[in-house]
């Protein structure tokens, strides 16, 4: 399978990993949406850019990156949301630099 499809399939897995929470919270339908696209835009980013580090690490880097703007749009509403969006940020980002790497290499 291309590495495009494939990265794109571990994207829609973490985009789901990441809103069943938010939709069991009833948060905003276009703030899930959000996080679902974001995830599989960022699947293919992690699988396609090149940094000299272990894939585990470049996954957290890059999510952790990326999740900077989204925590700074939470941050005027809701401050208690910024450490969920870290920890989930942190443990999809790994698993996808993880998953990318063994599966869409």
């Amino acid at each position: 399978m291309p590495k495009l499809l494939i990265s794109l399939c571990i994207g829609v897995i973490a985009g789901v990993i990441d809103v069943v929470p938010m939709i069991a919270q009833k948060l905003d339908k276009y703030s899930s949406w959000s996080a679902f696209v974001h995830w599989i835009v960022l699947a293919v980013i992690i699988s396609y850019i090149q940094l000299p580090m272990p894939p585990w690490l470049k996954g957290l880097v890059v999510a952790e990156i990326s999740a900077v703007p989204i925590i700074i749009l939470v941050m005027k509403d809701d401050m208690k949301s910024i450490f969920p969006i870290l920890i989930m940020s942190a443990v999809l980002g790994i698993a996808v630099g993880i998953a990318t790497s063994r599966f869409a290499a």
